[in-house]
């Protein structure tokens, strides 16, 4: 065999490879010039092919894919950029049969135009139900090409991929020759998949064949075709963004919010001041309003309808323009649904302005209404969106309308009916994101189906974006459909762990053990703390036990108490497929019914695991301290432990409190507890905050039912205390001592001061309706007066206040110790000047991290060079980050929705709703926002009519009677803070289709009629 390798000549590089000037870290300006080698072995990644004489790949069949009408010889599909980055949804689809070659130059370009794309091709190409080749067109010397002059990247990519297509219909040709007295071979074709017009005329000028994807697919088996143009993209309709209101349609968005800003004058504004750039918040309470903060503004910036909000979709990055001040706003204070506002509006006549003139004239109320307020009230910034930096159009999970569907016989994907297009709208699950327009042949079959949607577009002709189905993910109401639908709406990566993951595991598997004692493999530098009296406190069922405690008397009077932490690190490996998997993952997500590990579970549920009566590896920080918990010393090392036992909350509760239990286990645990306790009393002294949130216990039906039959509160111990102490000190003491030793990449958390603003309302409604005082000048000012939030005749009130407090915090984030000033280290709400999490390897990714650096730093193992770059560290923890706060949501969701379970099952078996005591937390001109303390629930008491006596100043609101002789007689008046009580129900939301917990008012009134 004979390998060619052709280095091009230097002044041909210069003018066709990659050539750019860098400045060096001294500052100096290098020019860079990158060359390729090309040679001519680069498999074409067909089977049997005899015109590649060192090809053994056999991914793409020797036939091609034969069902298909236009190609009765068989093809393969060759897809261009713009096919990949519009229409993954449809690639990645199992009817989608044809084998496919993507391009180096494809790949290439996919990269540099999305990430997320560019993983789902790779995952693509890995399929194992997929015929994928990637073909290097770039080192193929008769597939690589040469930039022209004034030639743009754009219009050189398309010629590369146009001589890559018409290469490989030549080689397959010339792979099978014509031998006379033998049947002619076939010859399959390369078929160039373009929505590019002008690319494609240019391929078939050529000879070679091409297609839109849309004529491509319309030509495959009915039943085949019906299902995959759903999956289109409507971006293949070139209608992605009309600068002007065509055809009739009139624009929902007046001439000055019709257009985003172009990226010149956007990157003019910003670099000005006179833009801002921050991520959009849809309001819970009213579809149209929003926010977006920015750093300018201690208060978020209001956005006050349609037009204001422009097309952003909740969770969008986007830049903002500040209104003229007599243009600004206040918070609505009303609830504005869409589905009661928009009930008689359709996908067909949704963008025809003269036939929803109702629909406009509410919405402008909501404008109006804002603009009115604002003249008796502090008014608040207010802007408009004038462009989009970075869109959050990840999959949204919906549901169909039945009543939205054109009356018609009964139809299914596969029927010849099915072929004719219905516009419809798909309901999302979240209330935060708009209705969403799609176009699809298999609308009946849908019906009462949870599926998923992709945006593609909107346009400034429509009230509603555009998109196309994607999937069913099963039936409304199922328990599989309901979790999967939790996931995908929060982002949660849930597919199982591949092959390449799963061989990261020791092979020994379960049969995994810590070696005999020696003084090298894995006993090299640990200590044997087997003998320790050490314990485990968590949760019942807790299979992920990250660690251990123990604490005994020193000969001097002073104490040793340890934590010891489960040393995942020595199982999982930098540049390894199951380090860069939990990175990705970032988090363990807990849902009521089901984990979501952020590692395989031979590792989160055993071998990392610190279990009782085992051996196991781990990482344990030691202290000396004196009997006030006052720290002598603390050194770290690697060790090798042995638990004595793993005890729940409250068999460690009921043990401590057992004054006849004198046992070592016992004695160390009453020991552990004194030390927090005085632990706990020093931070509090520093300011620390105790904070609260709304916690509930759901009892499942048994362990193999989900079905909730009952929610209480979670009972916290004094031994929930003691482990958290305990893990807050070690995080702590680990903090100090990653950045003495890596200053500029120490992976660290921090809780920034919220701004004071933040604090203005609850402030408001404390001094007015408790005539009580909040004060926020300081964590631990903030901390006291919390402490001074009592009512003595409501012992409630002060954890809900707290809950209030947590609300108007800013969330702790990750973040790299050399990226920002040493004077923002600081945790907010520890009191603690600096702060990392190093407790919890198995499930938290900035864990694995931590123990990495604190390897190094007691020179136990070199840092990894990754670890010493600080763009590399943090682009690793903002997704962490991310997805930190995706696994927060995702398990308040499901909680919300067992809850809801378990609510329904009571008023089923007891035939009525239940009732319970609510505290009112907000009032609004036609409801009342109230907060059910025993189930750890919000909801919504609604008026079908707008109170006329609403004092929005003293949260008050006046709820007219109905029975007395005299009017006013009877009327109750309800403020923040007061308690009620209420009957609650659960019934199908005819928006979202989930189980929705509905609320009525008992006492003072009963609101039914209202």
């Amino acid at each position: 065999m004979e390998i060619t390798i052709r280095k091009r000549p230097r002044t041909e590089a210069i003018v066709t490879q990659r050539k750019f000037f860098k400045k060096t870290a001294r500052g100096k300006v290098i020019k860079v010039l990158r060359e390729r080698y090309l040679r001519d072995d680069v498999g074409c990644g067909i089977q049997n092919c005899s015109a590649c004489e060192n090809s053994t790949a056999d991914t793409l069949p020797f036939s091609g894919e034969t069902q298909h009408q236009s190609y009765p010889e068989g093809h393969f599909i060759l897809p261009d950029t713009n096919v990949f980055l519009s229409q993954m949804d449809l690639i990645e689809s199992a009817l989608f049969k044809a084998p496919i070659i993507v391009l180096q130059t494809v790949m290439e370009e996919v990269r540099h135009r999305s990430l997320p794309l560019y993983n789902r091709l790779k995952a693509l190409v890995r399929m194992d139900d997929k015929r994928v080749w990637v073909f290097y067109n770039e080192y193929r010397s008769e597939t690589a090409i040469i930039r022209e002059e004034n030639e743009s990247p754009n219009d050189r990519n398309d010629r590369g991929i146009r001589k890559a297509a018409q290469w490989y219909n030549s080689h397959i040709k010339l792979s099978r020759p014509i031998i006379r007295g033998k049947p002619k071979p076939k010859f399959p074709v390369v078929v160039l998949m373009t929505e590019d017009a002008a690319n494609r005329k240019k391929a078939e000028d050529s000879g070679i064949p091409a297609a839109s994807i849309r004529k491509y697919i319309s030509s495959l088996p009915e039943s085949t075709a019906a299902q995959l143009l759903d999956l289109l993209s409507t971006t293949d309709d070139k209608e992605i963004e009309p600068t002007r209101a065509t055809g009739g349609r009139q624009a929902i968005y007046s001439e000055a919010s019709a257009f985003y800003y172009s990226e010149s004058v956007l990157r003019a504004g910003l670099s000005t001041g006179n833009l801002h750039k921050g991520h959009f918040t849809a309001s819970t309470y009213n579809y149209l309003q929003g926010s977006v903060s920015v750093p300018r503004y201690p208060k978020p910036v209001l956005l006050i309808g349609r037009e204001n909000l422009n097309r952003a979709v909740h969770g969008d990055q986007v830049v903002i323009e500040i209104l003229d001040e007599d243009k600004w706003g206040v918070e609505g204070d009303k609830v504005v649904d869409q589905e009661a506002t928009l009930k008689n509006d359709d996908a067909a006549d949704s963008d025809e302005e003269k036939e929803n003139d109702d629909v406009m004239r509410q919405e402008a109320k909501v404008v109006l209404t804002s603009e009115a307020m604002a003249q008796k009230k502090e008014k608040q910034p207010t802007g408009r969106v004038v462009g989009i930096v970075k869109r959050n159009w990840r999959p949204i999970v919906c549901h169909i309308d039945a009543s939205a569907l054109p009356l018609s016989g009964p139809a299914t994907a596969t029927s010849a009916s099915a072929l004719s297009t219905q516009t419809i709208l798909a309901h999302p699950t979240s209330t935060l994101v708009p209705r969403i327009r799609i176009r699809t042949r298999q609308g009946p079959a849908l019906v009462n189906k949870k599926i998923l949607v992709a945006i593609d577009a909107w346009s400034s002709t429509s009230r509603y974006p555009d998109g196309h189905f994607v999937r069913v993910l099963g039936e409304i109401g199922g328990e599989d459909a309901e979790r999967e639908g939790l996931m995908l709406e929060f982002g949660i990566s849930y597919a199982a762990f591949g092959s390449a993951i799963l061989g990261c595991l020791p092979p020994e598997g379960d049969s995994w053990v810590v070696a005999p004692k020696s003084g090298d493999g894995m006993w090299r530098g640990r200590e044997d703390l087997r003998d320790l009296t050490i314990c485990s406190i968590d949760p019942p069922a807790c299979q992920d036990i990250d660690d251990a405690l123990h604490a005994h008397p020193l000969p001097n009077g002073n104490i040793e108490a340890g934590v010891h932490i489960a040393d995942v690190s020595n199982f999982v490996h930098p540049d390894t497929p199951m380090d860069t998997e939990a990175a990705a993952r970032g988090t363990t997500v807990y849902l009521v019914d089901k984990r979501i590990d952020m590692l395989p579970a031979l590792l989160g549920t055993n071998l990392c695991s610190l279990r009782p009566n085992v051996e196991r590896l781990a990482f344990s920080a030691i202290w000396e301290l004196t009997p006030e918990a006052e720290i002598v010393n603390v050194r770290f090392t690697k060790s090798v432990i042995k638990s004595k036992a793993a005890f729940t909350y409250e068999e460690a509760q009921l043990r401590k409190d057992d004054l006849a239990r004198q046992d070592p286990l016992t004695t160390a645990i009453r020991l552990l507890n004194t030390l927090a306790q005085k632990l706990k009393a020093a931070r509090m002294a520093a300011g620390a905050l105790n904070l609260a949130s709304p916690e509930v216990k759901i009892h499942l039906d048994s362990a193999e039912s989900s079905d909730p039959i009952d929610v209480e509160q979670k009972e916290m111990r004094e031994t929930n205390s003691l482990v958290e102490e305990f893990m807050l000190l070690a995080n702590i003491s680990v903090a100090r001592k990653i950045w003495e030793a890596f200053p500029a990449t120490a992976v660290l958390r921090r809780h920034l001061p919220p701004p004071r603003t933040n604090f203005d309302k609850l402030k408001d409604i404390l001094e007015k309706r408790k005539g009580m005082t909040l004060d926020v000048s300081s964590s631990g000012a903030l901390a006291n007066s919390l402490d001074k939030c009592v009512d003595a005749n409501e012992p409630a009130l002060n954890t809900l206040v707290r809950i209030m407090a947590t609300r108007c915090m800013l969330p702790a984030e990750y973040f790299s110790s050399g990226s920002v000033g040493r004077d923002t280290f600081g945790h907010y709400g520890l009191a603690s000047p600096i702060y990392t999490h190093f407790t919890s390897p198995i499930r938290r990714y900035a864990d694995v991290l931590a123990h990495r650096q604190l390897a190094a730093a007691i020179g136990y193992t070199p840092l990894h060079a990754s670890l010493h770059s600080k763009p590399h560290v943090e682009r690793i923890l903002e997704v962490v980050n991310r997805r930190h706060r995706m696994a927060q949501m995702a398990g308040r969701a499901s909680v919300e929705y067992y809850v809801g379970l378990a609510l329904k099952g009571r008023g089923e078996k007891e035939r009525q709703g239940v009732i319970e005591e609510a505290f009112v937390i907000r009032t609004f001109r036609n409801g009342l926002g109230v907060f059910v303390s025993k189930l750890g629930i919000e909801g919504l008491v609604m008026f079908k009519r707008d109170i006329t006596q609403f004092d929005a100043d003293n949260y008050t609101v006046t709820i007219p009677g109905s029975s007395a002789a005299v009017p006013g007689d009877d009327d109750a008046t309800i403020s923040v803070f007061d308690k009620v009580i209420v009957n609650i129900e659960v019934e199908k939301d005819k928006n979202t289709q989930k189980g929705k917990v509905k609320m009525t008012l008992v006492h003072p009134i009963d609101s039914r009629a209202l």
